[in-house]
């Protein structure tokens, strides 16, 4: 009868060990209208085409990708990054350990008197006594996983290492940004010193004049008087550049994980604005929903919680396990080769928390609040990764349209200069007039010296919100 049931039994421990207690993970529906075309596109300055990950190569600067290169292998952010993706991975290997016996190897000896001993000899007529006990003994233990909970457990953990990776991939996405935003203010910072330096030569070289005039009776006092101040206004605005500039140069240097004394001084050799040798390639929502590491890390973030509430249900049901040992102990070390030394054992045991089992249930309840939080993160992180693609997008086409409209003002004033000045040498026109086209070419020069600085700012802002970057060796 006992053959007969074996089997069966067998059978239905097998089937129990099939089971998994919780919810099974079904990736999220993104929100309605996530996945079409993005809006703020525009075939001037976008396509449709899949985004390039490497896209600082569009500015065709060898230096910056050199750059780069230094700040994905020194960068201490990315290198923390990868010291917590290590972590993760170590932590699943521990959860993966439940599917393998747990062992415990025991060796030791102990001097001194046992109550159980002392009873036996008392009863055989011998006094107690003081004796050495030696014993050596390997426990092992096993858990049928008959709910799922070991199983559960390392769905949780591998779901949280590739949650971690795509942190390290944000990261990286940030890095990239961020290296390359420091290099593009260096040398659109350079740009803007050269034009205050060209617009102090002009109006320096005005103001000469305008003495020379005065001396020989030509001009006012307060005509020099007037071009003095300008000069010295437009000489003010070099300074402020040439510290940013400096302060630019120590950020680069931090995101390549080098110190200040050893800034890479040969990027202010950059003068001038990066230029993209193409339109940007910019996809579409399920791309973007795709290629963003921020999105990626929430969806898994969720894996996780929703297998963590399987955990906690296995909770509720009994936790049996297969324990034994294997030993020796005696009183010396000799008798361990004997047979009356030996000891072991094995069975099975149950744990259960029950009746009471108001902790599991809370914990159930506790497991699945963090599912529905971490599935309204992933709807707000998906939400937040469209509005930045929209808002650079944005941004960076009224910079253009704007930094047209400045090119067009820059050129009438460089026009009214010319004009005033030589109907000035003409007597056709007052100081006064010369000074206000200085003025006004002044500030145009300026003006798009700074939009093609914002211009490349914008541009490495959409870059980053499109999520490239992270893919690269």
């Amino acid at each position: 009868m006992t053959k007969r049931r074996l089997p069966v039994l067998f059978a239905v421990l097998l089937a129990l060990g099939a089971c998994e207690v919780g919810p099974d993970y079904a990736p999220p529906n993104p929100p309605a209208g996530s996945q079409g075309a993005l809006l703020s596109g525009n075939p001037r300055i976008t396509t449709s085409a899949t985004p390039t990950d490497t896209w600082w190569r569009l500015y065709q600067d060898p230096r910056l990708d050199g750059y780069l290169k230094e700040a994905f292998a020194a960068n201490n952010d990315l290198n923390a990054a990868e010291a917590n993706l290590s972590a993760a991975r170590a932590t699943l290997e521990a959860a993966r350990a439940g599917f393998f016996p747990s062992t415990t190897a025991v060796a030791g000896a102990i001097y001194g008197r046992n109550a159980q001993t002392d009873q036996i000899l008392e009863l055989t007529g011998h006094k107690p006594v003081s004796t050495w006990t030696f014993d050596t003994i390997l426990d092992a233990s096993y858990e049928l996983d008959l709910f799922g909970r070991v199983r559960r457990s390392v769905e949780a953990s591998h779901a949280s290492v590739d949650a971690v990776a795509a942190a390290r991939d944000a990261v990286k996405v940030t890095v990239a940004a961020e290296t390359a935003r420091a290099y593009a203010q260096i040398c659109t910072l350079g740009e803007q010193l050269a034009t205050a330096r060209r617009s102090l030569d002009v109006v320096s070289r005005e103001s000469e004049i305008s003495q020379r005039r005065y001396a020989a009776g030509g001009a006012s006092q307060l005509d020099v008087v007037r071009t003095r101040t300008l000069v010295s206004q437009v000489r003010a605005t070099i300074p402020p550049l040439e510290g940013q500039r400096r302060s630019a140069l120590f950020e680069l240097a931090a995101l390549l994980g080098r110190t200040p004394a050893n800034a890479p001084q040969e990027a202010l050799s950059c003068v001038e604005a990066p230029r993209l040798a193409s339109l940007i390639a910019i996809g579409d929502g399920r791309s973007l929903l795709e290629r963003r590491p921020d999105i990626r890390q929430a969806e898994r973030s969720l894996a996780a919680a929703t297998a963590n509430i399987g955990v906690a249900t296995a909770d509720l049901f009994p936790r049996i396990s297969i324990t034994g040992s294997f030993g020796n102990v005696g009183g010396h070390t000799e008798d361990f080769f004997h047979e009356r030394a030996l000891t072991w054992g094995i069975g099975p045991s149950i744990s259960w928390a029950f009746p009471n089992q108001m902790v599991p249930r809370a914990r159930i309840a506790q497991a699945k609040a963090q599912a529905q939080a971490s599935l309204d993160h992933f709807d707000a992180v998906v939400l937040g990764a469209l509005k930045e693609t929209e808002q650079a997008l944005s941004l960076y086409r009224a910079e253009l349209d704007r930094r047209q409209a400045l090119i067009d003002a820059q050129a009438e004033a460089h026009q009214a200069y010319n004009l005033a000045h030589d109907q000035v040498l003409a007597g056709a026109a007052s100081p006064l007039d010369l000074l206000t086209a200085e003025q006004t070419l002044v500030s145009a020069d300026a003006a798009v010296a700074q939009s093609d600085a914002a211009l490349v700012q914008d541009q490495i802002t959409v870059f980053k919100a499109l999520g490239g970057g992270w893919q690269t060796p």
